[in-house]
């Protein structure tokens, strides 16, 4: 996203655009890579939303960061209910035509939002949101089931949910008070995380990866895996171990047991 990493000290957003941008730019691969990218966070005074023109200026400011003439999907960051649905999805329209933008998406929306932006979208010929990013996880269930599955299911919308490990805890590495030190997220993760229900979900994991023997960031990741809403779960890994274990995830089927004793834990 554009407001990467904007909150740290000295930084003004972009910057990871930017890592980006240099490496395809070093490794010339950019016909190969799928490039995703957000717009609307706040970057500074009088710099957020998405209103049509702070969208087509934001857009160019990307390209740039990106080294590119395209981004494959462009998603709203976040819903702004100040702007007119119908101002955000024509600046989209507008994009796409340019060849600018391949495809587009919504973050962080609501089932209610998401359904009128397919709406408007329909009404005006414009293309519509074809991805769908919300959180989304083994624990963080509810929001997503009631109210943005069903519209992404009925309208064919590709879910790509963040958080898919919640913060590390459904990997298990957060057992204890001790562990919490592990991260900067530690603390963070004690506060959702850590309560009766949080701990029964490990239990389950505990034991499908005992029949498995996967490990409980593989279990978690072939759960969601299994949900028909849900093809691009993301997760994020730090070393070429972690990516080799949650890429393993991919393979790994769960029965119908595996499956109803993750969700009863979890309900």
């Amino acid at each position: 996203a554009d407001v990467y990493s904007a909150w740290v000290p000295g930084n003004l957003g972009g910057e990871s655009e930017t890592i980006i941008g240099h490496w395809m730019k070093l490794r010339k691969n950019r016909s190969r890579v799928v490039v995703a990218t957000k717009v609307g966070m706040e970057l500074g005074p009088q710099k957020k939303g998405l209103s049509k023109s702070y969208i087509i200026n934001e857009v160019e400011e990307s390209l740039k960061r990106l080294q590119t003439d395209y981004i494959d999907l462009y998603q709203s960051h976040t819903d702004d209910q100040d702007t007119p649905m119908a101002e955000t999805l024509e600046a989209f329209a507008l994009l796409i035509k340019q060849g600018k933008v391949r495809s587009v998406g919504a973050s962080n929306y609501t089932g209610e939002r998401l359904s009128e932006a397919l709406t408007v979208s329909h009404k005006h010929g414009y293309p519509p949101y074809e991805t769908l990013q919300p959180l989304y996880n083994l624990y963080d269930r509810d929001v997503f089931e009631k109210n943005l599955e069903p519209v992404c299911l009925k309208n064919n919308i590709t879910v790509i949910n963040y958080y898919s490990l919640a913060s590390g805890f459904l990997s298990g590495k957060y057992r204890t008070e001790a562990d919490l030190a592990k991260s900067a997220r530690g603390q963070g993760v004690k506060r959702k995380y850590f309560n009766e229900r949080g701990f029964k979900i490990l239990k389950a994991l505990d034991e499908v990866s005992k029949q498995t023997d996967h490990t409980l960031a593989q279990i978690s990741l072939a759960w969601l895996l299994a949900r028909p809403s849900v093809p691009l779960p993301i997760v994020s890994a730090t070393n070429l171990d972690q990516l080799l274990e949650i890429t393993a995830s991919v393979t790994l089927k769960l029965d119908e047991q595996m499956i109803k004793l993750l969700d009863d834990a979890s309900s």
